[in-house]
């Protein structure tokens, strides 16, 4: 699949990689074709590929690339594989390179990396299979409800909220569908606010958002992030200029401690006015009912003016 605008010269030459493999593609190809359209043409010669089916395509064109922007969703795409592929290619790219892109991807090395610097997380569990575990441990540990969530999976894929012990159980089994290693972390009732962090050494920060899933919806699911209309988004969100900008502190912690670049969207829990950090998204959705274009309205930019303001930066700031 290659879409190209005519080159002229002058023009940044990008390819935009949408697609892929994993079991977000649908949503990858929607964010992909957001960039395409949203790219001023007048300033940039536009080809958009999907590795999946374009590898040779792409190693073709390695050379003519002056930057690729990556909306690759979840496996192979958000866990640092493409990231390796492009730098064999020698393609250069918007976004957090292979080390980040792992560390983000993987929830317990997250975590652990979080706790190395002092961001607040909630109690977890880790469990692996095929280890046996004592469910009167982890329920003494983590208290109950419990999240149940796959270690590497994205868009919320395999997350449950369960509190008896059969649903528990079965929220087990059905996170291990999607990984060998799986997490469980005590549920921490409150308000969920998400920031979207830009830049690389130097970063700012767009207003954050308050996630406020409707109907039967117990927390922001594959189905609440992706469906419109099942998911109210409060930007800026609605609290203290003081608690705000704690969470930004938070979130430009996490970017710069997991070594992110160019952009990522960390998500948290406003708990009895203390923040708890849950994960750092390293490629964020870019469709219509996307969180990271929401906060750039909140800025008064269009999607067409934070790509400028993205692809300017990570263009202008060297790699570290």
């Amino acid at each position: 699949m290659v879409h190209k605008e005519d080159s002229l010269e002058n023009k940044t030459r990008i390819a935009v990689l949408s697609g892929g493999w994993s079991k977000e593609r649908v949503i990858s190809l929607k964010s992909g074709k957001a960039v395409f359209d949203a790219l001023d043409k007048s300033k940039y010669d536009v080809m958009v590929y999907d590795p999946r089916e374009d590898l040779q395509l792409l190693w073709n064109i390695r050379h003519d690339v002056d930057l690729a922007l990556i909306l690759l969703h979840g496996r192979y795409g958000e866990d640092g594989r493409i990231q390796g592929l492009l730098d064999h290619f020698q393609i250069p790219f918007m976004g957090s390179g292979v080390l980040a892109s792992a560390m983000a991807m993987n929830k317990r090395v997250t975590k652990d990396v979080y706790r190395s610097i002092g961001l607040p997380v909630p109690k977890d569990v880790v469990l692996r299979k095929p280890e046996s575990f004592s469910l009167e441990n982890i329920k003494k540990q983590l208290g109950t409800p419990v999240v149940v969530k796959p270690v590497c999976e994205g868009s919320s894929l395999g997350i449950s909220i369960m509190e008896t012990d059969s649903d528990i159980l079965a929220g087990i089994e059905k996170a291990f569908e999607y990984d060998l290693e799986i997490l469980l972390e005590e549920y921490l009732a409150g308000r969920e606010i998400t920031c979207a962090v830009l830049g690389r050494q130097n970063t700012d920060t767009l207003p954050l958002v308050e996630i406020v899933p409707q109907g039967d919806h117990r927390f922001f699911d594959f189905d609440a992030k992706y469906i419109p209309g099942e998911t109210t988004e409060l930007c800026p969100a609605p609290i203290s200029s003081d608690l705000a900008a704690v969470a930004c502190g938070l979130a430009q912690k996490a970017h710069r401690g997991l070594q992110c670049r160019d952009w990522s969207r960390t998500d948290m829990i406003l708990c009895d006015e203390n923040f708890y950090i849950l994960e750092t998204n390293t490629i964020p959705g870019m469709t219509e009912t996307s969180l990271v274009p929401l906060a750039a309205r909140g800025r008064g930019w269009n999607l067409s003016q934070l790509l400028d303001y993205m692809i300017d930066t990570c263009l202008a700031e060297p790699d570290y």
